[in-house]
């Protein structure tokens, strides 16, 4: 079946969209304004270069039409950092998906504990394996809609030694959380590519 989407609600666009692009990888955004600390996930993430090293996050707005605590703090500050999620994460990680107030902080609502890594930008999440400093390249505009694409630029990378098996040829493994549809996934078994004839 074919779905024309100008015939369909934003509601179900979405509904085909995050059911079938899978599975998403997280975003685990970490902004601040003023102090205040802001912890949001968003699984609208991906890599658009490694040169420049480059990702992008789609962010929404309140359901009041307001700009998002992460889109707001970014447009002022221009800096994010991004936290990669582990399986022991995904209940905080889940907790930080709440709506709250813009002078409420997810660190202490949902107990997530942060470090600050570089005075620059904002902390990072203590347990994350690891965390992308960014700056913003440029917001896109879709024409239409209340999603913004930011594209960011990765200034550096922070990886946890432990995650880290081969320093050599840096190869790095961590138990990562992704989303399909309205529910979590962890990744399980890697496969090797199949030989090619």
């Amino acid at each position: 079946m074919v779905y024309p989407l100008d015939a369909l609600r934003g509601s179900d666009i979405y509904k085909l969209m995050s059911q079938t692009v899978i599975p998403r990888p997280i975003a685990w955004v970490v902004t601040e304004d003023e102090g205040i600390v802001n912890i949001a996930p968003f699984s609208y993430f991906i890599p658009l270069s490694s040169d420049p090293a480059t990702v992008l996050i789609s962010v929404g707005h309140k359901a009041d039409g307001s700009p998002k605590d992460t889109l707001q703090n970014i447009r002022k500050d221009k800096r994010c950092t991004i936290c990669m999620v582990e399986e022991d994460d995904l209940e905080k990680m889940h907790c930080s998906s709440l709506s709250l107030p813009h002078e409420q902080s997810e660190v202490d609502y949902c107990g997530i504990p942060t470090e600050r890594m570089d005075a620059a930008y904002p902390p990072k999440i203590t347990t994350a394996p690891v965390a992308y400093f960014c700056e913003l390249n440029q917001e896109i505009d879709l024409g239409g809609g209340s999603t913004i694409p930011l594209v960011l630029n990765v200034k550096a990378i922070y990886v946890d030694e432990r995650v880290i098996t081969d320093k050599e040829r840096m190869t790095i493994t961590f138990s990562p959380v992704a989303r399909i549809g309205k529910r979590y996934a962890f990744l399980g078994e890697e496969i090797d590519p199949p030989a090619i004839p």
